[in-house]
């Protein structure tokens, strides 16, 4: 009887250990996964900052010609 039980035991132990094993490895590939998403999205935003600040430069350039021809027929 005690053959069976201790049987019984480590084919519990064992499924638990690979149970926790398991989930502990799709956790870390999940969290990799998500880390990756966001080193994405960041440089995604800094692309788009980098667009919108060209913009701005280009408008402050355009009235600063507007702004020296003013002064210059002034």
């Amino acid at each position: 009887m005690s053959s069976h039980t201790s049987k019984l035991v480590l084919g519990l132990s064992s499924a638990i250990t690979i149970g926790i094993v398991s989930y502990v490895h799709l956790k870390q590939q999940s969290d990799r996964e998500k880390m990756h998403e966001g080193v994405l999205r960041d440089i995604e935003r800094q692309k788009q900052r980098k667009i919108e600040n060209i913009y701005v430069l280009e408008k402050q350039n355009e009235l600063t010609k507007q702004l020296k021809k003013e002064l210059g027929n002034s």
